[in-house]
């Protein structure tokens, strides 16, 4: 017998409802037009019924493993095999925990599960050149374990799906390895805090790995980065995590043209040098108080260039930081565009800063260089055209001051009275934040460009879809009530 549930009963009376109102006008039209009708209504009604039952159909029950089906075993057949050998692994569900010591390359697809549910890594790799590729593993455990757990040196992880309970990939002592194309996502509850999850990838003394077009959602941290070198983190998106990237005392590496989203802090750079972090973006990171795109702490000699942070409650922070440079970012939308404490000898230049509630805060901040940045807010004077103004601007704290005391004064941030008040207030102005020559236009080829792209292909779906439906939807009604006699 055929049952519905009630979640997609909800959803298909209104599509039943209609068909009913169509047949009840069926009689009254000509007989040409009854088939043309008849025919493109049902279609029509039998695929949105279709996508409606899909697109509510919960994702679990797709990934959740059949009660009645039996799991085979998987440390056999790794220690039936020789060293070097492809063990390829047909369709069904393989239970973990197991160890591989052998340098051994396993594949599958997407028919393939390795299940664990024992407080022990579902995949520790102890041998050298071991490569795993294709399969999903779900590790079902909230102990402090690992889905993959790597010990060897030049590991290569890709195209797994892992779910997991705890953490996702964890590299110890690891060298030369690359991480690409996985996905990691939280399998616990959702009511989880940060502190009872794992980290998505974590690192620790594991040297020169390759850490690229990796998708992690909701876990602790996105990719954990500690005591490491010359490390490459690429082309990773991270969703509702804590931080998307966590750096900890790690030189000589790259973080370049990440996306992330919806974390507490899109980007935490903490006891670093030599350092790279380039073309990332970091949006809507307002979970708590103390939110930021990117965080700069104890960050020395550094380059930090053509990243966008937009939408964040702070867009940079750069704290007790000296000799880094910060070049041609776009802080778009933020509470706080960019807040410096304690931070000495660093170099801004070419950055843009639009329509931030308050565009810069500084304090106890010295020998910082400003120059060439454009202030969205700042109306310069351009005497010989150069496109760079001969008055400096300087950073007027009065803003930030009056909020802090009484937040509900945000209500008048740029009204008259406000920037009366402001152009009034000049204590102190010397030691003010200050960009000697401000750009009085943004340049042609602008990073405001690029979210615009992004944020116009994220929508064109949608408007498409939307426009679709809403044509059939004033056919149908046309056609169904519009030749009642």
């Amino acid at each position: 017998m055929l049952t519905v549930d009630p979640k997609h009963w909800c959803i298909i009376h209104p599509l039943v409802v209609g068909l009913q109102l169509h047949m009840r006008n069926y009689e009254v039209r000509p007989q040409a037009h009854r088939n043309l009708i008849h025919w493109f209504s049902l279609g029509v009604f039998l695929l949105m019924g279709i996508l409606a039952i899909l697109l509510s159909y919960p994702l679990g029950s797709v990934n959740a493993a059949p009660g009645n089906q039996v799991a085979i075993p998987l440390q056999p057949i790794i220690d039936g095999s020789r060293p070097g050998e492809v063990v390829v692994l047909e369709h069904g569900i393989y239970s973990g925990p197991v160890s591989i010591d052998k340098n051994i390359s396993i594949r599958g697809d997407s028919s393939v599960t390795v299940l664990n549910t024992e407080a022990v890594s579902t995949i520790t790799i102890r041998s050298d050149g071991v490569t795993l590729q294709g399969f999903r593993i779900q590790h079902l455990t909230n102990e402090p374990t690992a889905a993959i757990q790597v010990e060897g040196d030049r590991a290569e992880i890709t195209d797994l799906d892992i779910q997991s309970q705890s953490f996702g990939i964890v590299l110890r002592g690891s060298v030369d390895g690359l991480i690409h194309s996985n996905t990691i996502s939280w399998a616990g509850p959702e009511s989880a805090s940060s502190g009872q999850k794992g980290n998505g990838i974590d690192l620790y003394n594991s040297h020169r790995n390759h850490i690229e077009d990796n998708k992690i959602k909701g876990m602790r941290d996105g990719i954990y980065l500690e005591n490491s070198r010359n490390l490459t983190v690429k082309a990773n998106t991270l969703l509702h995590t804590r931080y998307g990237i966590h750096c900890m005392y790690i030189d000589g590496s790259s973080v370049v043209d990440n996306v992330g989203e919806n974390n507490s802090t899109g980007a935490m750079v903490m006891g670093v040098k030599n350092t790279v972090v380039s073309g990332n973006t970091f949006r809507k990171q307002s979970e708590n108080v103390h939110s930021q795109g990117i965080l700069l702490y104890d960050v020395q000699q550094s380059s930090i260039y053509n990243n966008i942070v937009e939408g964040n409650r702070v867009g940079m922070n750069i704290a007790e930081s000296s000799g880094n440079e910060i070049r041609g970012n776009a802080v778009l939308r933020n509470f706080i565009g960019i807040q410096l404490v304690l931070a000495e000898d660093n170099q801004f230049t070419k950055n843009q800063f639009v329509s931030n509630v308050i565009e810069a805060s500084a304090m106890d901040s010295r020998n910082n260089k400003m120059k060439e940045n454009y202030w969205d807010s700042f109306q310069g004077l351009d005497l010989n055209d150069d496109g760079i103004s001969e008055l400096s601007y300087g950073i007027n704290p009065f803003y930030e001051q009056v909020v802090n005391r009484n937040s509900a004064y945000q209500l008048f941030f740029q009204s008259p009275g406000m920037i009366f008040m402001s152009n009034l207030f000049t204590e102190g102005k010397a030691e003010w934040t200050t960009d000697r020559s401000p750009l009085i236009n943004m340049e042609a080829e602008s990073l405001t460009s690029k979210t615009d792209t992004q944020a116009i292909k994220e929508t064109t779906g949608v408007w498409i879809i939307g426009c679709i439906l809403l044509g059939m939807a004033t056919f149908i009604m046309i056609n169904m009530g519009g030749l009642r006699k």
